[in-house]
């Protein structure tokens, strides 16, 4: 940690490329306006994109690999020197990666003129090179302990991959949509099962709290086993009653994991307790596709898929990306009153799009108005964070 932070300090060039979380989080803010205001009217036909995807499988693949992909870019490129010691990967091999990602982005809007194909190989290539940096990194750093991050990266290359073939050959990618969800879902419980009760003993500590979050243990490790259960059976069967017993079960146990982190006595601190309403929403997801099961016809499949879309992978990528942006360039980890905006703006912008599924008369404006949050929350984002992104940081 010592290394990384010289590194920063002793910097030369632009702000922008001296670590990973610049770079993504900026990409990944404005990416996240830019394809969900073009989404609504690409959906209803008032306006054409040049993809070879399907408006619902653009979509789906530009939240998911495209501004879900860059998320965790930023947070694996700044927390991995870290837990290894070594430097962080900066100045043109950063420049790099990012440009892939965009290219990627490029490639995949224009993949009708330029072919599946050639997008498909630009787009794929990106997740590809960065596993394998990231790979690198921690055997380098013989920090095998996170070894396990590195697989999920690759897997969600993998299911990338997948999805374009998949698109290609059947008309649409529904195997490899889940898959990809399911993975960043299930990197939120690994992750955030560390930051969450971590930042929250802090805070706790901070206000000489005695009582502070349970570590994990044995029994939190059962929950990450049944929960990645719960998530294959998904992938696989969504409408399967083995997939209802587990995602239930899971919700459950994920539930009862969240109430040990106490995250009811952080209400004070929004940075700390967003990070409780972003897991809160995995759980809740579960527990939606396990309603989905039982009560199909009431409770839609869309609506697992936007409580984890939006709620939790929305809500905790902002609530990651705003702390460590502010932790990250010198600035008091305090959420102002725009940050807290930002929140609650994803927060609606969930509410609105899962109650579209039960209130089909006004599908169109309620998705319109989801679609209108969720930019406000990440036009937000881009205003609030962009200028500390691309600035050199703070100096204490």
């Amino acid at each position: 940690m010592r290394r990384t932070a010289e590194t920063q300090r002793s910097w030369k060039g632009a702000a922008l490329w001296s670590r990973g979380f610049r770079p993504f989080f900026l990409a990944a803010g404005l990416w996240a306006v830019a394809a969900v205001a073009v989404w609504p009217p690409f959906f209803t036909g008032e306006i054409a994109i040049p993809t070879a995807f399907s408006p619902v499988d653009w979509h789906v693949h530009e939240m998911i690999y495209g501004y879900g992909s860059a998320v965790v870019a930023g947070f694996l490129l700044t927390a991995i020197p870290n837990w290894t010691g070594r430097l962080p990967v900066a100045g043109w091999p950063l420049a790099l990666l990012a440009g892939l990602w965009i290219s990627g982005r490029i490639a995949v809007f224009f993949s009708a003129k330029v072919g599946w194909l050639l997008a498909a190989s630009l787009d794929t290539a990106f997740l590809l090179i960065f596993a394998t940096v990231a790979a690198r990194e921690v055997f380098a750093g013989h920090n095998l302990r996170n070894i396990k991050v590195v697989v999920l990266v690759l897997a969600l290359a993998i299911a990338n991959a997948g999805f374009h073939f998949e698109a290609t050959a059947g008309g649409t990618a529904v195997f490899s949509a889940r898959a990809g969800l399911a993975v960043i879902v299930f990197l939120i419980l690994l992750i955030g099962g560390r930051v969450v009760p971590s930042f929250t003993h802090n805070w706790l500590a901070r206000k000489n709290i005695a009582v502070r979050p349970a570590p994990f243990s044995k029994p939190d490790g059962m929950v990450m086993l049944l929960s990645g259960l719960a998530l294959i059976s998904w992938i696989a069967d969504p409408d399967g009653n083995l997939t209802g017993i587990l995602s239930l079960v899971a919700g459950l146990a994920n539930f009862w994991r969240l109430s040990r982190w106490r995250g009811w006595v952080a209400w004070s601190d929004r940075l700390v307790l967003v990070l409780h309403v972003g897991f809160f929403f995995v759980t809740l997801g579960f527990l939606v596709a396990g309603a989905h099961t039982v009560k199909p016809d009431i409770v839609s499949p869309a609506a697992t898929v936007h409580v984890w879309a939006i709620g939790a992978i929305g809500t905790m990528t902002l609530a990651m990306m705003t702390r460590a942006t502010l932790g990250h360039t010198g600035r008091g980890l305090v959420a102002s009153s725009a940050t807290q905006f930002i929140y609650l703006a994803v927060v609606v912008a969930m509410a609105l799009r899962v109650a579209m599924e039960f209130v089909p008369n006004l599908s169109v404006p309620m998705m319109y108005g989801a679609a209108i949050a969720w930019v406000a929350a990440f036009a937000g984002f881009a205003t609030v964070y962009g200028p500390m992104l691309v600035r050199p940081p703070r100096r204490t």
